[in-house]
């Protein structure tokens, strides 16, 4: 899931930003070749930001993506979003930088399983014949029962031990 988050010191006031996530959203899943439905767009405006020692209009950015870049890509992508915010927020080209980071799914899935195992608890019931003892993660709410569930069938079934 390729995420650009967007800060800039120009304020959006009065700016139609639905234009701006709409055009970043095209050209990074253009450009990196992932669907549109996977990339995920920030924009933030009215951030302090010194650049060069002045605080003229500047945008800082960063791209995270799980594959899909490469240094000629990170150079049209840094081309079409700089051409962005310098037509819709006047922030020239020579004052925007986008730093990119080139990560592993793994990365990503971990921070879920962080997230999922801090809402859902385990119950281990011991068993008398030494195999594994099941075990069934449960949710103090209804919403995530299901996230709780995945949890349920990725550990229950392996010699894993959650207390």
């Amino acid at each position: 899931m390729p995420c650009l988050n967007l800060s800039t010191n120009v304020s959006l006031e009065g700016i139609d930003t639905s234009s701006i996530l709409k055009e970043a959203t095209s050209i990074v899943s253009k450009l990196i070749g992932k669907p549109e439905a996977y990339v995920m767009i920030g924009l933030k405006d009215s951030v302090p930001i010194a650049f060069g020692g002045t605080e003229e209009p500047a945008a800082y950015g960063e791209l995270v993506s799980i594959g899909g870049l490469t240094p000629d890509v990170n150079k049209n992508l840094s081309a079409e979003i700089s051409t962005i915010l310098e037509t819709k927020l006047s922030v020239p080209k020579s004052r925007f930088f986008l730093k990119f980071y080139d990560t592993k799914a793994s990365y990503i899935n971990l921070l879920s399983y962080l997230w999922k195992m801090s809402h859902c608890h385990a119950l281990v019931a011991p068993t008398s014949d030494g195999m594994d003892p099941p075990c069934k993660f449960y949710a103090t709410s209804g919403v995530l029962s299901r996230l709780c569930h995945e949890l349920d069938a990725m550990y229950c079934s392996k010699s894993i031990f959650l207390l």
